[in-house]
């Protein structure tokens, strides 16, 4: 049996969805602190068990029968918040006897620093259960550059960034979400940290595209990260150099190359 955490959001919906073409229904349980947001899947004949980050008691129950779990890491980054929940998933894993679990690390997760220590910790938690497991070391979602908002750029003919010349690595959520559902199937995947990657690009590329696709001059400006506000977080890790190193595991999970920067402009713009 497969047990799937945070199927109501968005990587973990589409995890399960996948499921749903390689497992009968009967063999995957979605675990969600709201199981009534999960109704779409019940009405498949999927088993839907409440399970809550913060409850222990919860996650024994939810994860009962497991011979592998997906463990969709928390999104509050919290500090002290996420480790303490994630304790509380590994702990209850052990205690119901799960086969294997899949965690969805992050990039850098091997000596992170920051919000990515919490996935150096959780992996070493991981490690001193004893449960056999499987990490998938994930980049930064590709929609965190490649969305709606890139239509302002081609409005105005100018793509802002202070990302310091350095590529990044990033992979759309649709395809770490299917890498993630290959993992649970096979045992070829126990004991393996993958570095789940897409293919380089860089901002300069990315406004070279936008003009290609869009039909007008698109030009790239280097700018200082306070000048973007909120998405300075974003463009100072890429300027540190975290997302500039390649890795074809992602590639190799989903069969086929991961798609590209240049689909998902396209994609986005229409």
């Amino acid at each position: 049996m497969i047990v799937v955490t945070g199927v109501t959001g968005k990587l973990g919906g589409i995890v399960a969805k996948d499921l749903l073409t390689r497992v009968p229904a009967t063999d995957l349980v979605a675990v969600a602190r709201t199981p009534q947001k999960a109704a779409t899947l019940a009405d498949q004949g999927v088993e839907v068990r409440a399970g809550d980050y913060e409850d222990p008691e919860s996650l024994r129950a939810a994860f009962a029968g497991a011979d592998v779990l997906l463990f969709v890491s928390s999104p509050d980054i919290t500090p002290g918040t996420r480790v303490r929940q994630h304790g509380n998933v590994v702990d209850a894993a052990r205690a119901a006897g799960v086969g294997r679990i899949v965690y969805t690390s992050a990039i850098g997760a091997q000596d992170g620093v920051g919000f990515l220590a919490d996935h150096t910790a959780t992996e070493k938690m991981l490690r001193e259960s004893g449960v056999p497991h499987t990490l998938l070391r994930n980049t930064f979602y590709m929609e965190a550059l490649v969305n709606p908002g890139l239509r302002s750029a081609v409005e105005s003919g100018e793509l802002v960034a202070a990302d310091g010349g350095r590529p990044v690595n990033f992979a759309t959520i649709n395809d770490l979400a299917l890498a993630a559902s290959a993992t649970l199937t096979g045992t070829e995947h126990e004991g393996v940290a993958y570095e789940v990657r897409g293919a380089l690009w860089t901002l300069p590329d990315l406004a070279r595209t936008l003009g290609e696709v869009s039909g007008r001059p698109v030009t790239y400006r280097a700018v200082p990260a306070d000048d973007l506000g909120p998405a300075a977080f974003v463009h100072n890790l890429i300027a540190s150099g975290l997302f500039a190193e390649p890795s074809d595991d992602l590639e190799k999970l989903l069969g086929r190359p991961a798609t590209g920067m240049r689909d998902a402009v396209v994609a986005e713009l229409g």
